[in-house]
């Protein structure tokens, strides 16, 4: 096992994905995704000369940045954001560390949450929806934005129950969210297939099946908790579905770089990127929260390394005295 082995093992999970954005979004996914992939791999080699190191494309890591990128991003950012989103992945998100193996937090998230925050009506709720398109999975908002406002209208009073609100009836329907018939960002709207290349990849142990664990546990347990407490419409199926969560705990959050090195360190990571997200999708004013809960979490990591900290075979060793 290798980093290039690893990498391509996370492209053919990812090759399935690409196939039903592009099914779904038609040609937006493959010039969204083909310049993020472009950029980071220009990015990373014109990096690796500044740093006059061997270039490093050909173990396929700048690529697998640009492919999670890309399908993290809306099908109309128009072509300058992941052309910065991606300089900024591989450029502050992983060059400046030291590159590979070096870097704290998740390039492609780095990336992601710079153009989100700098374009935020590029990438806002408004930036999936497009009334007259001729691709009618864009015609609606997504499931979360749905939820959300929903939500936010019951609070403020100006509808007296959610009973009967068609959009969000459709909204939360789980063969849709299932199956990929809902809109979102490019690799968000199938759990099917995310499902299968995820399992794929836990099953080649390029990931770590304790991340995805904890994710959806504590995501599933967490939403049925605040859908009590009247807080969401979704109860715990329908926000795991929704939104980039099985996307990112299956392909970000499993980096092996900026994930725990124990097997209690990882399930913990899991369990508080999930308790983020729900945090996050609730509390906030954002309707996603997987980004920020995975860089969150990434800043964490070295502390949970500490605190799991196997003991030694044969016990813990003496301490010496003075």
């Amino acid at each position: 096992m290798t980093t290039r082995t690893m990498m391509f093992d996370v492209l053919i999970a990812l090759t399935p994905l690409m196939i039903v954005a592009t099914m779904v979004f038609g040609w937006s996914a493959v010039v969204q995704v083909g310049l993020c992939v472009l950029t980071c791999l220009t990015t990373e080699v014109v990096c690796t000369c500044l740093r006059k190191q061997p270039i490093s494309i050909g173990d396929y890591s700048a690529a697998v940045t640009g492919v999670v990128l890309g399908l993290s991003l809306p099908w109309s950012a128009p072509w300058y954001v992941p052309v910065i989103a991606s300089v900024i992945a591989i450029g502050l998100g992983k060059a400046v560390f030291g590159g590979l193996g070096y870097n704290i937090f998740n390039p492609a998230m780095v990336g992601r949450a710079f153009v989100m925050l700098s374009f935020a009506k590029q990438m806002g709720a408004s930036a999936y929806v497009a009334v007259e398109s001729k691709l009618a999975v864009v015609t609606e908002a997504t499931p979360l934005s749905a939820a959300k406002e929903a939500i936010s209208q019951l609070i403020s009073g100006k509808v007296a129950t959610l009973d009967g609100n068609e959009q969000l009836e459709a909204a939360g329907d789980l063969v849709p969210l299932f199956l990929g018939q809902v809109n979102g960002s490019l690799g968000e709207t199938n759990a099917l297939v995310i499902i299968i290349g995820g399992a794929y990849l836990c099953l080649r142990k390029v990931a770590s099946w304790q991340i995805p664990a904890g994710a959806i546990l504590a995501t599933f347990v967490a939403a049925e908790l605040l859908k009590l407490a009247g807080l969401t419409p979704f109860d715990g199926l329908q926000h795991v579905l929704s939104g980039a969560l099985l996307f990112g705990v299956f392909f970000i959050a499993t980096d092996p770089v900026t994930s725990p090195l124990t097997s209690k360190g990882k399930f913990a990571f899991g369990v508080g990127v999930g308790l983020a997200v729900m945090l996050i999708r609730v509390f906030s004013g954002y309707p996603e929260g997987l980004m920020f809960a995975v860089l969150i979490m990434n800043a964490g990591v070295p502390l949970i390394n500490r605190w799991t900290i196997p003991e030694p075979l044969g016990g813990a060793l003496p301490e010496k005295k003075e």
